[in-house]
């Protein structure tokens, strides 16, 4: 029988799982307590969060055996709850500046993701930074045709101008 705190360590990781967009698994093995506390921060930021967990724990709550390979060693999960790939950025961006972390793989929309498939997620522009290159590419042609238009308008309104000038 496990005990009580596995089993809510389980119904936590898999809540975790039920409301994240994506996740990647992370072996953290040789990263101080400082060094995970600014990756902590870094994620909350981004609406992710960085949780470790027993391997048999993350695998009963995945129900997936294409992680098995992964859930060995010091591993932790990272979800990204609000954007799917600003955890993968945070996640990369702290790889890239301590190198003691190893992202092993993830998952999004229910689909696997290798290590360099996460890294290349990572180079995406955010959900955000999408909507707003979308507006601008909207709004742009609709303010070109407003300044052609009310550039005739100054070109008749001097023509006018200079006839009534020309005249008197």
């Amino acid at each position: 029988m496990p005990n009580q705190h596995n089993q809510a360590q389980l119904e936590m990781l898999k809540d975790k799982l039920g409301k994240a967009k994506a996740f990647a698994i992370v072996n953290y093995q040789g990263t101080t307590v400082a060094d995970q506390a600014k990756l902590r921060t870094a994620l909350k930021t981004a609406g992710a969060e960085f949780v470790v967990a027993k391997n048999t724990l993350v695998g009963l709550a995945l129900e997936n055996q294409d992680f098995s390979e992964s859930l060995n060693g010091m591993n932790a999960i990272v979800f990204s709850y609000d954007d799917e790939v600003a955890g993968f950025k945070q996640v990369v961006n702290f790889h890239k500046e301590v190198d003691k972390l190893e992202i092993k793989q993830g998952g999004m929309n229910d689909k696997v993701l290798s290590s360099a498939e996460i890294f290349k997620l990572s180079k995406l522009p955010s959900k955000d930074e999408l909507i707003v290159t979308l507006i601008a590419r909207i709004k742009g042609p609709a303010f070109g045709l407003v300044n052609v238009l009310v550039a005739s308008q100054k070109k008749l309104v001097y023509v006018l101008k200079a006839i009534s000038e020309k005249e008197n």
